[in-house]
């Protein structure tokens, strides 16, 4: 066994038996420290900040485009319409812009069709932003399920922006310790 020179070796004979202690002769223990709730968060002010601008943007970008959706299916099973645009019609018209039936048109741009496909791969886009800004507050699973809701039902993804904004802003300014990271 080897020992520092400034401490006088301990005799194994001296000590006491393990068996043989009790809870007076541990004493009092020291008192715990105090708990502070620190809140800690998955990313710096910087890394917070710019998945807030992202989630802000396809929010918004996502938002427009449901809106455009629904009118596009307003126009299709209302009115029986599509947007078509630089197009020749079965009777030869050539047009640059027009609500046709779909069969009415030979060839052209169906707009209908690609405000479907763009409003699809922004929500995609979305609950990526969504997931990213989530998991650097480390906020909880609805919380989560309520920002994705916000890119399915019109309107809502402006509503539920603002408010996840707000509340990510308030919780960053009430804990400034939780984002120092470096």
């Amino acid at each position: 066994m080897t020992h520092n020179k400034n401490t006088p070796p301990v005799d194994p004979t001296t000590l006491p038996d393990p068996e043989d202690i009790t809870e007076a002769d541990l004493g009092q223990a020291p008192p715990r420290p105090e708990s502070t709730k620190k809140r800690r968060f998955g990313g710096t002010h910087r890394q917070i900040r710019s998945a807030m601008g992202l989630y802000k943007f396809t929010s918004w970008l996502t938002g427009i485009f449901l809106l455009l959706l629904v009118l596009q299916m307003i126009v299709k099973y209302g009115f029986q319409r599509e947007l078509f645009a630089g197009g020749v019609t079965e009777d030869g018209n050539e047009f640059v812009l027009g609500l046709f039936h779909e069969q009415a048109v030979v060839e052209g741009i169906n707009i209908s069709l690609l405000v479907l496909i763009v409003h699809g791969w922004l929500y995609v886009l979305y609950l990526l932003a969504c997931f990213r800004l989530w998991s650097m507050m480390r906020w909880g699973g609805v919380r989560l399920l309520a920002m994705a809701g916000g890119g399915v039902v019109p309107f809502l993804s402006f509503f539920v922006e603002k408010k996840v904004n707000h509340q990510a802003e308030a919780e960053l300014a009430a804990h400034p310790e939780g984002v120092l990271r470096y």
